[in-house]
């Protein structure tokens, strides 16, 4: 006999996000209780916003190089992008020549540049670093998500359960956590509800009685709306899924790499009109703290080619001003390289924003070598909240206050 307790510890696990985070009904109680409630949905319409993380603290200055700057030059003699490489940008500032796939959303002006971003007494710890960037927290004081809120508005069981999708193996903790969370993704294929692969043949039964105990939770039972968001969420979920992959035909092609396939992967969910409102992915492997020259380069030029194909697929299929690319990383690296031709951890850094609605330009000064921190770093000049501020007011419709905590200066790079 199929005891209940064995059945939710094995039948669930892989579908969402939330399903296999234990305290998830801690969290959802209040909501439980009201059988029924729904979170009200975001505004800004159907725009949609990607996040791909560059993880490991990726060199800022040797991605958008300031390649007039002598001193720049002399604290990195190995690896310094020399000026008849770089592809121009201002007079002052370049890309490093792994980026040639994005010079073309420069040139069409759908490529904005925010430099040294950063905010007070940075960490220079990865983990805290994350932290401090995924909670919009640098007191490392708030355990929700800086984009918690709008998945909360954007995720319901009323047709949008891929309204906030994260492609990997954990949630990135800028998602985390309303009571109906984002969807988790590791690879499509997977995708499915999971059964024990040593008893294939009771599958078939596991979904029956999986049916049978959501329809015995209704109103007013403990956790009835819970458990009625989860069964409604998952099964559309899946089938949306699925489909989506199945008669999606993209109109650009993409680079056979991770980061690619997991973008062809969003531009599937844009197209087949899911209510997709955010979308998040990672890239790691930006820890260079020795050889840093070719493996920077293959990283940069494997994201300036998967988003390259990315855009020019989304413009093809119409829906370029509908979608908006941030790259954040969790902090820059130290001006000077070190004694392994590679950067240890650093501070301030530039991140990109790429969309039909973004102003094109690079934002803020080049970074000034020439006023550093005690520790050799650089000072940073944007907070890095005011970058999330806007993309949540001026593209999301969300209130950033609300968000944030208190109000940041806007930026001018969004129409």
């Amino acid at each position: 006999m199929l005891r209940r307790r064995a059945f939710l510890t094995t039948a669930l696990v892989g579908l969402n996000a939330g399903l296999i985070l234990p305290n998830l009904f801690v969290r959802a109680l209040a909501q439980a209780q009201a059988d029924g409630s729904r979170p009200a949905p975001a505004a800004g319409g159907n725009r949609v916003l990607v996040i791909v993380q560059l993880a490991g603290g990726n060199d800022g200055l040797n991605t958008v190089v300031p390649y007039q700057d002598g001193r720049y030059y002399t604290v990195r003699p190995t690896l310094a992008i020399q000026p008849d490489t770089v592809l121009p940008l201002t007079a002052e500032l370049g890309l490093h020549p792994a980026l040639t796939a994005l010079a073309d959303l420069w040139t069409a002006g759908r490529l904005a540049v925010i430099e040294s971003v950063g905010y007070d007494h940075p960490s220079l710890s990865h983990f805290e670093a994350m932290d401090i960037w995924q909670t919009a927290d640098p007191e490392r004081g708030r355990r929700s998500g800086w984009l918690a809120r709008v998945v909360a508005g954007a995720v319901d069981n009323q047709g949008h359960p891929l309204g906030a999708v994260a492609l990997g193996t954990h949630l990135p903790p800028a998602l985390c956590c309303p009571p109906q969370g984002a969807t988790l993704i590791e690879r499509p294929e997977t995708f499915r509800l999971a059964t024990d692969p040593q008893h294939p043949d009771v599958e078939a039964a596991r979904r029956r009685a999986l049916e049978r105990l959501y329809r015995a939770y209704r109103p007013p039972a403990p956790y009835a709306a819970l458990f009625e968001t989860t069964a409604t969420g998952a099964a559309v979920s899946l089938a949306q899924l699925h489909q989506a992959l199945a008669t999606y035909r993209p109109a650009a092609v993409y680079p056979t790499t991770p980061l690619a396939h997991g973008l062809r992967l969003f531009a599937a969910l844009i197209a087949a009109g899911v209510g997709l409102r955010v979308g998040y992915l990672l890239q790691g492997g930006y820890d260079t703290h020795a050889e840093q020259a070719h493996a920077h380069a293959n990283l940069l030029r494997t994201l300036g080619e998967a988003l390259a194909a990315f855009w020019a697929d989304l413009v093809a299929q119409g829906h370029g001003d509908r979608v908006l690319v941030l790259t954040w990383s969790e902090f820059g690296r130290r001006v000077a390289e070190n004694g392994s031709r590679g950067t240890d951890h650093g501070t301030a850094a530039p991140l990109f924003l790429l969309g039909g609605r973004v102003r094109g330009g690079v934002y803020g000064a080049p970074p000034d070598l020439g006023r550093l921190d005690p520790n050799g770093n650089l000072r940073f000049e944007t907070d890095f909240r005011s970058v999330y501020a806007t993309v949540l007011e001026k593209w999301l419709g969300a209130d950033a206050e609300a968000a944030l905590g208190r109000r940041f200066p806007l930026l001018p790079v969004l129409d």
